[in-house]
């Protein structure tokens, strides 16, 4: 299957550590590494472990932290279509306690792509689907030729604007930064899907229809949380545009975004592979 993402990459430095540290505090990281993540790298990462052929279309900074983030994407099997920026590639810490709780601090402008960018946009028309984590409207429209579009509601700006329909739209039911109310999005998305992490989650479709989905089952103790929403929503991609019915589609999304949590970073653990 023949996959894309478009959206933003960060560079981000992980730690573990037994507990968040309160004000004042010093702790012990016990591991710590760094690598190429991101909502919108880690959807492709992702698709291409799982089986996918994956073209990803991103903006990365003109520095050495955007260069190295780009050639980590591309070792994972990635095709990388990426606009330089100016500005330097943006960074995040992220702290992994013990609880398989991250925290994030980010540093610095995130890089999304534009439709004007000379990307070779018209290569989504041959996608079954598109995972869409950050652009401009442009991007996001370009992104429509794909047979089926996703959205997450952190790529906002673009989504509020307007004009563009989406098949799907992904959002937390408990996270107010990724908050979605009825209206926010014109027209509204075929199917809003609220992910409320170990209780599952909800979904309505635009003529009324609802349902929910249980968490999937873990194999093993959770690790680390970071990068769970997007392997979730990454895999509704693929398992929509295979065009599986949707609540077969939301149990594969619910066991890829359940594996994710059992690994350290991102894609420290198996997942499901695409049929």
């Amino acid at each position: 299957m023949r996959l894309a993402v478009v959206g933003h990459v960060e560079r981000v430095w992980f730690a573990t550590v037994q507990r968040h540290p309160p004000p004042g505090a010093i702790v012990h990281a016990g591991h710590a590494w760094e690598q190429a993540a991101g909502g919108g790298g880690v959807a492709a990462v992702q698709l291409a472990r799982m089986g996918a052929e994956v073209d990803f279309f991103t903006a990365l900074g003109d520095d050495d932290h955007g260069r190295a983030a780009g050639r980590e994407l591309a070792q994972w099997g990635v095709r990388v279509h990426a606009a330089r920026r100016p500005a330097p590639q943006r960074r995040a810490f992220a702290l992994l306690d013990a609880r398989a709780e991250r925290t994030i601090v980010v540093v610095g402008e995130r890089h999304v792509p534009h439709g004007d960018d000379p990307l070779p946009w018209d290569a989504l028309a041959g996608a079954a689907g598109v995972y869409f984590t950050g652009g401009d409207r442009g991007a996001l429209a370009a992104a429509r030729a794909a047979g089926v579009l996703v959205a997450t509601m952190r790529a906002r700006e673009p989504l509020l604007s307007g004009g563009v329909p989406l098949d799907a739209l992904v959002f937390s039911a408990s996270d107010p930064g990724e908050a979605y109310v009825p209206g926010d999005v014109v027209p509204a998305p075929a199917l809003a899907v609220a992910t409320d992490g170990a209780r599952g989650g909800s979904w309505r479709e635009s003529g009324g229809r609802t349902g929910t989905w249980p968490a999937a089952p873990l194999a093993v103790d959770p690790v680390d949380a970071y990068g769970c929403g997007d392997t979730f929503a990454a895999a509704l991609t693929a398992a929509l545009a295979g065009r599986d019915p949707l609540d077969d589609a939301l149990a594969f999304a619910a066991r890829a975004g359940a594996a994710c949590l059992t690994g350290r970073g991102p894609f420290g653990a198996p997942l499901p592979s695409l049929r």
